[in-house]
């Protein structure tokens, strides 16, 4: 089955063709159109025009789709928030639409063609800006009720408690404070090491000298590794996932993501000798391929 596929950040929507085997083909990129709702879809009436409208166009957006209200929430397109996207995208394209969350379709696309092939669960993680994932049981994603399923990045996971192990207990943009998202993705080690050493320096030097055995590096990647290992064990231990996929930009940094993964396997109550935490197989191309794979 041919199936349109479009992946949508806050900066570009990447647009393809996927065919019966999930290649895909015709790939084109324009803008994201934030501030305007009907620039926005007519950016992607442009895209899918030409095809026919019989074929469905899937849609991989960096924000969430609640599967009742059909409303979508993206802190980076403010046009679109609250809006029943769906809806709208059906009715102005005159096709069938599906949108889901990118990092579900990431952890699909894992799943179905990347390193969770054979695995019955598959947690995926993005670390990037910010920490999301999405959990795939048999093929499937667990979507909830808000679309909100494997959102691990929040909740008040860093509090005094988890002292002496020091973290900053910071506000996230969820409206809570001490969520590892504050903490999770490149930009949350730079928020760490300013916190710990009072110096403000990028991720790359962070993990160059981390790597070179300089001692404040190394604590802050420690703290790094405490408090993520913490959280991410507890999702292993409550989903049962037996491959957790990375993707974003940390999913690069393969001496981070083994030290990662080893702190893991250390904390949750099975005990394996296989690598558990590991690079996503197919990270440039998840969203699109990712969302390929969605079913209604």
């Amino acid at each position: 089955m041919v199936i349109l596929c479009a992946d949508v950040g806050g900066s570009y929507i990447e647009f393809a063709q996927s065919d019966a085997c999930h290649r895909l083909a015709h790939r084109q990129r324009v803008p994201t159109p934030t501030q305007d709702l009907d620039l926005f879809v007519a950016a992607l009436a442009s895209l899918a025009d030409g095809y026919d409208r019989a074929i469905p166009l899937h849609i991989a957006i960096a924000g969430v789709c609640a599967p009742i209200t059909g409303r979508t929430r993206a802190a980076n397109i403010p046009c679109i928030y609250d809006v029943p996207l769906r809806q709208v995208l059906m009715q102005r394209l005159q096709r069938d639409v599906l949108v889901a969350n990118d990092a579900h379709c990431f952890a699909l696309n894992e799943a179905m063609q990347g390193v969770g092939q054979g695995h019955d669960i598959v947690f995926g993680v993005i670390l990037g800006t910010g920490v999301g994932g999405g959990l795939i049981v048999h093929g499937l994603p667990v979507i909830g009720p808000g679309g909100l399923a494997g959102e691990w990045g929040h909740g008040p996971f860093i509090t005094d408690s988890a002292l002496p192990v020091r973290a900053p207990l910071l506000p996230c943009q969820c409206g809570q404070q001490g969520c590892l998202d504050t903490i999770g993705g490149a930009r949350g080690i730079e928020r760490l090491h300013l916190f710990l050493h009072g110096e403000e320096l990028a991720i790359r030097p962070i993990l160059t000298h981390w790597a070179n055995g300089e001692p404040r590096a190394i604590e802050t990647i420690n703290v790094w590794l405490d408090r993520m290992s913490a959280g991410l064990a507890m999702v292993v231990n409550v989903t049962g996932a037996s491959i957790v996929p990375v993707g974003g930009g940390l999913a690069h940094q393969t001496r981070l993501l083994h030290a990662l993964d080893e702190k893991v396997r250390g904390r949750i109550l099975r005990q394996d000798a296989a690598a558990l935490v590991v690079p996503g197989a197919l990270p440039a191309e998840s969203g699109l391929a990712g969302a390929s794979w969605l079913k209604s």
